[in-house]
């Protein structure tokens, strides 16, 4: 399971020109679940992620986490993140899991992240072609593997 994490200032996400979601300060979460992936990658990405430390503290270090400043956070299924590029020009995506494997466990993601953050989260809609709008503050942008602790 891989999750790019962006720090934000704000985030919409729109489906057929509607919002979906919107949240202010926090993390935009794009998340990719493998056809490997099980239970345990949930539970260690969403302990990384609620934990992750990319806030600035009074000192302008990064040394805070989502909960120490209130931020929100917009998560969004992305089969896209284990595109296999090697061969040619158009990828392939025989490692992103099936839905009926992949919706279950983004399903788990959505409540073990709620339940870490003690607030409900935002999402995207599995499967639906979908619109993100973000200001990414810093840039910061985090990469996290769970086959790769």
């Amino acid at each position: 399971m891989i999750a790019v994490i962006q720090r934000v200032s704000q985030a919409t996400l729109q489906i057929d020109n509607a919002l979906q979601a919107s949240i202010q300060q926090g993390f935009v979460v794009l998340l990719g679940i493998h056809v490997e992936d099980t239970p345990e990658d949930v539970a260690y990405l969403a302990g990384k992620i609620a934990g992750l430390r990319i806030f600035s503290d009074e000192e302008g270090k990064m040394n805070l986490d989502l909960q120490a400043i209130q931020g929100e956070l917009l998560l969004v299924s992305q089969f896209t993140l284990y595109a296999a590029t090697r061969k040619g020009n158009r990828p392939s995506f025989l490692e992103s899991a099936r839905p009926e494997q992949a919706i279950p466990l983004y399903e788990l993601m959505i409540k073990t992240l709620s339940d870490k953050l003690g607030q409900s989260i935002q999402t995207g809609v599995f499967g639906a072609d979908m619109q993100i709008n973000l200001t990414n503050d810093g840039p910061v942008t985090i990469i996290i593997d769970s086959k790769n602790p």
